[in-house]
């Protein structure tokens, strides 16, 4: 099959899944990539704080807040 094919296939909301290898299947630019990122102490300190009011770890916290700049200045464009 050509992947022109496919797309209109997709496009048409047609089942593809019988073309896939979900065995293999990935999200593209989901796999995690590690930074490190030197903050102040009290920048570290208030960030915690709102992880623990939250209720989650201080680290999917920082990953929400960039998601969502993120995320709002893709819309802004």
């Amino acid at each position: 099959m050509s992947a022109k094919e496919f797309d209109r296939m997709f496009d048409d909301g047609e089942d593809i899944s019988e073309y896939l290898d979900f065995a293999t299947a990935r999200h593209l630019n989901l796999e995690p990539k590690r930074v490190n990122i030197d903050f102040p102490t009290w920048i570290v300190q208030g960030l915690d704080d709102e992880a623990k009011r939250l209720g989650v770890t201080r680290q999917s916290l920082v990953k929400l807040w960039i998601a969502e700049k993120l995320e709002a200045r893709r819309h802004a464009k």
